[in-house]
């Protein structure tokens, strides 16, 4: 996967180079980092590590492509039999290069550190290999036609996302807790067509449009596949109101292996801790759906930089809530707010969460750990959260409802934002009556988030962040588990291409019934870019 990705940012980023070599910007790294980490408790311990780390930061801008990557591999080196050693890869890229006319490429990649279990401790700093902690690697890519021909609106679109985990160390359960299957790998293929007229050449507007989402996962051999086809009609009220309404239909399977049991009737567990397909029984289904749906809705939108839309309908033999408001403020900062409902897979929602982003964001990263937080501020656009699909990795499909906000303020010397949301995942599996199943399973998150930076002058900076996130797993006789923390940092430039970095940080997890752990964690590094 570390092959994919650094593939995946060389071919959007490099196509893109070769219309905008002026505005192009390479900055690659070498880093060398020593960090205090210790416990605030009775019977704490303090751990020393030594970082080096590799990078680059790169950015492309021009009137036919744009995209940014930042990318950071690390080793840490532990002090002391209780600091063991890791190795690190966290980065996010984006990117968008016009082919031709109305044709464009675009792609993203992330790799970060994520929680592995709900249930277990979430400290945000995963230092030393730290239990319950894995390593995402996610990418997508495809290519989008917007045309017209013989006065009608042409649309058509295709992408391609694989997601890939390595799990670290389990947790240790509570006393009748069940063991939950590991998330191994996902490919999965969205394609959509469209075809209609704007509300400017008729009294309404019109649209056909069709979908086609699939995906393979590696655990349990589990298949999702949804099919649909919807007609759309728009009728504006004024010269800033429209009203929305569409009517379709939709077929949605989702389908997996059982697992293999042993004598006792446990699933049997590989080396790499996955449960194991059992080939010889039938596949399983988990959802299978087809039927009508509908909505109607408003879109209003009273200038270029403001922009509302709400729905109301039925899908998924419910109703669904579905809206978005983006708003462009004066003075650099933009404002962004998110409701969502639809059936997802960490993957899906990981590779969605990935598309809309900006292709030009502030490269705000943990100054202890170089982690991603959950929100990723955009430097003219507002930006996204990725704290939905990051509060655990789940193996099951599930429906996904939800909200999020994000404010970002790029003005003058000053840069941040801060990101709230809720997430609200309800499982969907097949039932089981030897052993434990998600299936009905609803888990919730809250999440927030802030990040301050400012320039001090064209030699030094410094930046600050604040964050809290709350997780109910929904499990029966599960720990809720709260995780806070806040970081400073201040960097300085020395001479042309080495700087200095100092950074404090102070992370706290409450697991209930369980305890809490409170650590401060302290930085100085030294860095050489090219």
């Amino acid at each position: 996967m570390i092959r994919r990705f650094a593939l995946l940012c060389a071919l959007v980023l490099g196509a893109a180079a070769a219309q905008a070599r002026p505005a192009a910007r390479v900055a690659p790294y070498l880093e060398v980092d020593q960090t205090v980490v210790a416990g605030l408790g009775r019977q704490s311990e303090v751990l020393t590590y030594t970082t080096l780390a590799a990078g680059v930061d790169a950015s492309i801008a021009g009137p036919n492509a744009e995209g940014q990557v930042s990318y950071r591999y690390e080793h840490q080196i532990g002090w002391g039999r209780r600091a063991g050693d890791s190795d690190i890869h966290s980065g996010l890229a984006r990117g968008r290069l016009t082919v031709a006319p109305g044709l464009s490429l675009e792609g993203g990649a992330i790799a970060a550190r994520a929680r592995s279990d709900m249930r277990g401790p979430a400290l945000g700093l995963p230092t030393g290999g730290r239990a319950n902690i894995a390593q995402v690697y996610s990418a997508y890519a495809g290519p989008t036609l917007v045309t017209e021909a013989g006065g009608l609106d042409v649309m058509a679109a295709y992408r391609i996302g694989y997601t890939k985990v390595d799990n670290g160390d389990p947790i240790v359960l509570a006393p009748g807790q069940a063991r939950l299957d590991l998330f191994d790998d996902a490919v999965s293929h969205l394609a959509t067509a469209s075809i209609g007229m704007s509300p400017r050449a008729l009294p309404l507007g019109w649209k056909l449009s069709g979908a086609w989402q699939h995906e393979n996962a590696g655990q349990l051999s589990q298949r999702f596949d949804d099919r649909m086809v919807r007609g759309e009609v728009t009728v504006p009220i004024s010269h800033s109101v429209a009203l929305v309404g569409g009517i379709g239909h939709e077929a949605v399977e989702i389908s997996q292996r059982r697992p293999l049991r042993d004598a006792g009737g446990a699933p049997v567990i590989d080396g790499n801790g996955r449960f194991v397909a059992d080939r010889a029984a039938p596949r399983q289904l988990a959802y299978d759906y087809e039927g009508l749906i509908w909505d109607v809705g408003v879109l209003w939108r009273p200038s270029h930089r403001t922009t509302l839309e709400a729905h109301v309908g039925k899908r998924y033999r419910s109703t669904i809530y579905t809206g978005s408001f983006q708003y462009r403020m004066n003075g650099g900062a933009a404002l962004s707010v998110t409701v969502y409902d639809g059936l997802q897979s960490f993957s899906r929602q990981l590779n969605a969460g990935l598309a809309g982003l900006p292709t030009a964001f502030g490269v705000f990263r943990n100054p202890l750990t170089q982690n991603y937080g959950g929100c990723i501020y955009g430097s003219a656009d507002a930006g996204g959260c990725l704290g939905d699909a990051f509060q655990s990795i789940s193996t099951a499909q599930y429906r996904a409802r939800g909200a999020t906000a994000v404010l970002s303020v790029n003005r003058g010397p000053w840069s941040g934002g801060v990101g709230i949301g809720h997430a609200r995942r309800r499982f969907i599996a097949p039932a089981d009556s030897l052993f434990f199943s998600l299936d009905g399973v609803t888990d919730r998150s809250w999440f927030a988030e802030a990040q301050l930076g400012r320039r001090i002058d064209a030699k030094s900076s410094a930046e600050g962040s604040l964050f809290a996130n709350r997780y109910d797993s929904g499990i029966a006789f599960a720990p809720d588990v709260t995780s806070t923390g806040a970081t400073a940092a201040y960097y300085r430039l020395i001479g042309r291409r080495l700087s200095a970095s100092a950074a404090l940080g102070l992370y706290r997890t409450d697991v209930d019934g369980a305890g809490s752990e409170t650590v401060g964690t302290a930085l100085l590094g030294m860095r050489y870019t090219f």
